[in-house]
C-alpha cells in the first residue's frame, strides 16, 4: 500500500513572491501573509449567549465583542463574526479547540478554522483606497477606527476584516479569507494595489 505525507501548506505558497509589484518608487500598500495561527470559531448554543459571554470573560479577562469590533487580550484576539458569535485569533496552542472545549462546553459550538483560513495584513498610505476598490466598507478613520471589524466581500468573496493597531503611523487591515478562496483574492489585491506601488513582504508569524 502506497504511503502518503501530508504537509501543511499555505494557499498562497504559488502566489506570494516578495519584493516589489506594479508602480516603482515608494510603495503606497504594503502586503504580508500572517501564518502559524489557531482559529476557533465560538457560537453559541441557543438561549446560551449570556452563559458563553461569561466563559469567554473568565477565560480572557474581557468579553466578547457583540458588536463588529476586534478586542486584543494579553495572547489573543476576539473578533465578532455574526450575532451571538465570534472567533478567537492565537498562536502557541493555548487557546486552540482542543484547550477551549472545555472552556464553553455547554454554552457555545466550536469550529477550528486554523487551516481553513488564510490571514493578510494590509497597510501603507494608500491601503484605505486600494481597499475601497473591493468593498463598500466605509475606511475612513473617523468610522473606522483601530478595533472595529466588518464581515463583508471582497470581488464577491467572504471576508471578515478588522483594522488592528497602527504600525510606523500608518493604520493595518487584517483580512480572514477562506484558503480556497486565497489565491484569487491575493491576484486581485495586487491588481487593485498596482497603481500605488507594492511591497510583498515575507510571510510572518502570528505576533
Amino acid at each position: 500500500m502506497a504511503e502518503f505525507s501530508w504537509d501543511i501548506r499555505s494557499p498562497l505558497d504559488r502566489t506570494l513572491v516578495t519584493g516589489p509589484y506594479g508602480a516603482r518608487g515608494e510603495a503606497g500598500v504594503s502586503l504580508t501573509e500572517i501564518r502559524n495561527f489557531d482559529l476557533v470559531q465560538v457560537m453559541a448554543r441557543r438561549g446560551k449567549a449570556a452563559e458563553m459571554a461569561a466563559a469567554a470573560k473568565a477565560r480572557f479577562g474581557v468579553a466578547p465583542p457583540e458588536t463588529p469590533k476586534a478586542v486584543g487580550t494579553a495572547d489573543a484576539t476576539l473578533i465578532w463574526s455574526g450575532p451571538d458569535q465570534f472567533f478567537v485569533l492565537s498562536k502557541g496552542g493555548r487557546h486552540g479547540i482542543e484547550a477551549l472545549a472545555s472552556v464553553f462546553a455547554g454554552s457555545a459550538s466550536l469550529s477550528d478554522q486554523s487551516h481553513a483560513r488564510a490571514l493578510i495584513s494590509v497597510s501603507g498610505q494608500r491601503a484605505r483606497a486600494m481597499l475601497a476598490k473591493l468593498s463598500s466598507i466605509d475606511l475612513h478613520p473617523d468610522v473606522f477606527a483601530v478595533g472595529m471589524a466588518a464581515a463583508t466581500s471582497m470581488d464577491h468573496t467572504s471576508v471578515t476584516l478588522w483594522r488592528g493597531g497602527d504600525r510606523g503611523g500608518q493604520a493595518v487591515f487584517n483580512l480572514l479569507v477562506f484558503s480556497t478562496f486565497a489565491e484569487s483574492l491575493w491576484h486581485t489585491i495586487l491588481d487593485s494595489a498596482a497603481e500605488y506601488g507594492v511591497t510583498i513582504g515575507h510571510s510572518e508569524e502570528l505576533a
